[in-house]
């Protein structure tokens, strides 16, 4: 189990020492069962559903259960898990093109042309480093000859730019080249390796356009993780220590990655262990305390994959607590560029990365900039950046019409047909209490306050200067709660799901509630639901209701501007 002694913070975490690896073993032993499970022996093929390449990826944790030696292990040098394995890793050559490709195919059937996809490559060839000796001839040389026509391929196609994907491949070559004895592929790998170090922000991420992607560092975190277990290569070292700062900051209480500075990724309440590259150094195994114990306390289970790499190639040790685990502390970025502020149960998070508006799908608009969690409801205000919602944005200046997504359109224009600044020119970050941004859009000057007064109350002050001569409006993104009650203070009352509302403040009267947490709605408010974001994960970029957001929109104009609101917490609203 993980034992953690030492300081005790907010949290209940104690973590001056972190031990793991008997609980890594105990997750590990408990998650095969439901592995084999989903094993289809007539094709060697894992997973539900449609099948997939990654389906294939729990072929590494089944090789470190059949790997690893202990009385607590009854999987290890199984015979029949052996089996399974070895025919997992010969469905992905019966299934490999002749460039050692599989057709990227997701879930729901649509294909994305084809790829030599990192995750399972990585995973088939730590699989083949552990129960190598044990195969059979014929298997073991028809594994060596597809691996080595997929590395082959991967270094000399798919390593050319610093990125999460070539930086989780380049950990796999470096894999390769130890298993198959080719060490020009470590030497590659090792120089790529220094490449994503020197390429590395200095406040401790890997951006791909501007700005952090906070769940894509965990990639660059796990990469250079296992590839410092591999070669030893010191030189990684305080590239993962400045990550594990960063994580440590951009973490919500109830382990949650932060998603206001995240240009790729919207909120997602999910607890993320981690990952091995948070085990080398203090700051990070302080992160991994803290999950770990959020995880203890959900009753929730560190994964096969997870409990594999950290019990295999992960260290333990002293750890250094997280941000939230505090109960008053403010931390900003090296660049100065993002804020975090833990006062009591409240934990706040400002954005001031901000760039133009992207074409790129992926990268998402700059717009959604502060963040408002409390402890005993989550997170409340934000929820991330999406394109098209100019709804979304903190502030917008201009015609609100001149950006929107059209049902179906697969390849949309991503920037406003018309004045409209959704994104911020400028944006600055004020430290001193109260906490704010001060933000430029187009002509205007926007500010916004976040001022906590007390254990269940923060106040929010918006200004504008209302000189541009364009229509300027404030939004605050409210998280939502499918088949939650939400009200207003006029007797306005539904259970939040398909029915669409949009309601004036005459309407919905001088404050809504929801799910523990109560806001003042100012005179000439409105409040709207759903708000709908662009997915571009999807083709389309449909989207479902729980992916939208409740919005507060607030207009201002040169008799109004400034506004404040509360937003307070009763628990009994639950």
């Amino acid at each position: 189990m993980v034992f953690i002694v030492g300081f005790t913070t907010l949290l209940g975490v104690e973590a001056e020492e972190l031990r793991y690896k008997e609980l890594a073993l105990k997750s590990l032993v408990q998650a095969v069962p439901a592995i084999l499970k989903s094993y289809d022996p007539s094709t060697g093929r894992f997973g539900t559903g449609v099948w997939i390449c990654t389906d294939q990826n729990v072929i590494f944790p089944l090789a470190a259960a059949w790997a690893v030696k202990s009385d607590n292990n009854p999987y290890y040098h199984d015979g029949e898990l052996l089996k399974a394995i070895i025919a997992g890793g010969n469905a992905l050559i019966d299934d490999m093109g002749s460039d050692g490709s599989w057709v990227f195919r997701k879930k729901d059937n649509s294909t994305w042309g084809t790829i030599r996809m990192p995750w399972t490559y990585s995973r088939w060839i730590r699989a083949f480093s552990l129960i190598r000796d044990a195969m059979p001839a014929s298997d073991r040389e028809r594994w060596e000859k597809a691996l080595t026509l997929g590395y082959s391929n991967i270094m000399s196609r798919d390593i050319k730019r610093v990125h999460n994907i070539p930086a989780h491949h380049a950990m796999g070559l470096y894999c390769a080249g130890k298993v198959l004895g080719k060490t020009e592929w470590c030497d590659f790998a090792s120089r790529f390796m220094a490449q994503v170090v020197a390429e590395q922000d200095i406040a401790g991420f890997w951006s791909e356009h501007f700005g952090p992607v906070v769940r894509y560092n965990l990639v660059y975190v796990d990469a250079l993780g296992h590839y410092y277990a591999m070669s030893g290569d010191e030189a990684v070292l305080p590239a993962l220590r400045r990550a594990a700062r960063f994580h440590t900051m951009f973490t919500y209480p109830d382990g949650s990655l932060v998603e206001t500075i995240d240009e790729r990724n919207p909120y997602e309440r999910s607890l993320r262990f981690g990952n091995v590259g948070f085990t080398y150094t203090p700051e990070g195994r302080g992160y991994l305390a803290q999950q770990m114990d959020l995880m203890r306390k959900t009753g929730l289970h560190i994964g096969a994959d997870d409990a594999a790499s950290i019990l295999l190639y992960g260290q333990e040790g002293d750890a250094i607590p997280t941000t939230a685990s505090y109960t008053d502390r403010l931390d900003v970025t090296p660049d100065g560029k993002a804020l975090v502020r833990r006062k009591g149960p409240w934990f706040i998070c400002l954005s001031a990365y901000h760039c133009p508006i992207s074409e790129n799908r992926w990268i998402q608009d700059r717009q959604n900039l502060v963040s408002i969690f409390h402890d005993a409801v989550g997170l409340i205000v934000g929820g991330g950046n999406t394109k098209l919602q100019p709804l979304w944005s903190t502030f917008i200046v201009g015609n609100i019409s001149a950006l929107a997504h059209k049902p179906g359109d697969e390849n949309p224009r991503f920037t406003p047909t018309g004045e409209l600044y959704h994104v911020p020119d400028g944006a600055a970050i004020r430290q001193e209490n109260p906490i704010g941004l001060g933000l430029i859009y187009g002509r205007e000057r926007c500010s916004i306050l976040i001022d906590p007064i007390d254990n269940e109350r923060v106040k929010i002050i918006m200004s504008v200067e209302a000189d541009s001569g364009l229509p300027v409006e404030a939004h605050l993104t409210l998280i939502p709660h499918l088949g939650k009650r939400f009200a207003g203070a006029r007797g306005f009352e539904t259970v939040l799901g398909q029915q669409a509302f949009e309601l004036d403040s005459s309407t919905v009267g001088e404050w809504i509630e929801h799910t523990g947490w109560k806001l003042t709605v100012p005179e000439g408010a409105r409040v709207i639901w759903p708000v709908l974001p662009h997915n571009p994960y999807r083709k389309d970029g449909r989207t479902e209701l729980n992916e939208g957001r409740i919005v507060l929109a607030i207009p201002f104009s040169p008799k109004r501007r400034n506004c404040e609101v509360v937003l307070s917490i009763n628990e009994r609203l639950e």
